[in-house]
């Protein structure tokens, strides 16, 4: 009778190769299921952390602390360069607001205190200060009487009337005429002029003693005055000129110039006389006053 036989060689083989296989797709399906689930996790955290980053969720506290920091929590902190650059951004942007905001609660302040004072804001390059009166011969009663009984004229017959109306070369800029005085608008530096213009012309009908009068030597003189809040005007400028005309002469002329820089303060009041009034010839190129600042 013959022994059993057992498996051949080759069915042993192939056993054994299958059962390799088997172990192999087994191992290749835990370990893809494994990474597949470690891939979602990190996807989740990743995920909402991006979104933390984006709705502020952290921010708040990221900002205060910002600069405390360690190394070693940035380095750990997949979103801290983000969020470092944005609290950046927002500090730096908070910082510029605030600036903004103080300078025009200072410039409100300066600006309210200076009217308290009664003090006039900074003249821009277009609001400038500036006045130009001219002579206007067409107008009569020009100068003030010759005896003027009145306070606050000083010396001379002051000159009431000015062309200002911005024919020829007369203008006011921001600046008020009246009774024929300029009034300072603002407190500052001021340069003042004045020219008046006298013309002696014979005339036969004119009084004999009145003419004899004109033709003596005489001064000719001009005068700029101030009036402030004190009792009498106060004279800025004067200038004077000896006139003699001879009989054989059929007119003279005569002009007077002066300028200067004063401080006046605001509500000052300027103004221009001169002596021998019945001679002063009000041609608008000729005789002329005006004023302008200058700081």
């Amino acid at each position: 009778m013959l022994p059993a036989a057992g498996p051949s060689p080759g069915q042993t083989c192939g056993a054994v190769l299958v059962a390799a296989v088997l172990l192999q797709s087994v191992c290749v399906a835990v370990t893809f299921l494994y990474f597949t689930n470690e891939l979602k996790q990190l996807r989740d955290t990743y995920s909402k952390s991006s979104i933390a980053c984006l709705t502020g969720e952290e921010i708040g506290n990221f900002i205060q602390n910002l600069d405390l920091i360690e190394s070693e929590d940035r380095e750990a902190d997949p979103c801290w360069q983000v969020k470092w650059h944005l609290g950046k951004l927002i500090k730096k942007m908070m910082s510029r607001s605030y600036e903004e905001n103080i300078s025009a609660v200072n410039a409100e302040r300066a600006l309210t205190l200076s009217h308290t004072d009664g003090q006039q804001p900074p003249r821009s390059p277009v609001n400038r200060i500036a006045a130009h009166l001219t002579g206007n011969s067409n107008r009569k009663n020009s100068l003030s009487p010759r005896i003027d009984s009145s306070p606050r004229r000083g010396n001379g017959q002051k000159i009431n009337n000015w062309e200002s109306s911005r024919k020829g070369h007369s203008f006011l800029y921001n600046v008020e005429l009246r009774n024929g005085e300029l009034v300072i608008p603002q407190t500052g530096f001021y340069y003042i002029y004045s020219q008046t213009y006298f013309r002696f012309r014979e005339n036969e009908n004119e009084d004999s003693g009145l003419l004899a009068q004109i033709r003596n030597p005489k001064q000719l003189v001009q005068y700029v005055y101030k009036l402030t809040n004190y009792p009498e005007p106060i004279l800025l400028m004067k200038s004077a000129r000896t006139s003699c005309w001879s009989k054989k002469a059929e007119y003279g002329l005569y002009s007077i110039y002066q300028g200067g820089v004063f401080q006046l303060k605001r509500e000052d009041r300027i103004f221009v006389s001169v002596s021998n009034g019945d001679i002063v010839d009000m041609d608008k190129e000729a005789s002329f006053f005006g004023a302008f600042m200058i700081g």
